[in-house]
């Protein structure tokens, strides 16, 4: 009611407006004088959420003796949001890519984007696979990226060993 609009903690901001609008209305404020560090400084902890999830995947595999380097990470949901298949400026991205240049061995599941889109600074041949528990099991560390709801969290509770949860959901199972 009232146009609210809930917004939670997750591994950064997607989609075609929030990580993008807000820098025009503080490129014309600024061109009169305004300052807009609020946005500023909004923009840049969204922009560095990837890295601080990647920092939280390390440690996590480093509490269990394993390094990134090599290690099996899948990324579950790579849309930018929950329940759709737009993954316009997702997180999952930059997350990916960052694993990838700690030589991690990534894959994802997303049962709403059977294969990672080209965007304008990524470009991943990869595809979803199967979320089964043979896969959960076979993986050094599961990161919850996009809480879809066609998603069997309880299979993933069940079967991956280690998950690192950017937005709450394990905590149900």
């Amino acid at each position: 009611p009232f146009g609210f609009q809930a917004f939670y903690p997750g591994p950064g901001l997607g989609g075609h407006c929030i990580p993008i609008d807000p820098y025009y209305l503080s490129w014309k404020a600024q061109q009169e004088g305004i300052p807009t560090r609020f946005i500023e400084l909004a923009g840049e902890i969204n922009t560095n959420m990837p890295v601080f999830v990647v920092s939280k995947i390390r440690e996590a595999l480093q509490h269990r003796d394993k390094n990134i380097d090599g290690a099996r990470v899948l990324l579950l949901g790579i849309a930018y949001k929950a329940n759709v298949n737009d993954a316009r400026e997702t997180p999952a991205a930059e997350i990916l890519r960052l694993l990838q240049d700690e030589e991690a061995n990534v894959s994802y599941h997303d049962p709403h984007i059977p294969s990672f889109p080209r965007m304008r600074n990524y470009h991943f041949e990869l595809c979803s696979i199967e979320l089964t528990a043979e896969n959960l099991a076979s993986q050094d560390c599961v990161v919850i990226v996009t809480d879809h709801q066609a998603i069997d969290w309880p299979l993933v509770a069940e079967h991956a060993s280690l998950i690192v949860d950017t937005r709450n959901v394990i905590g149900n199972y």
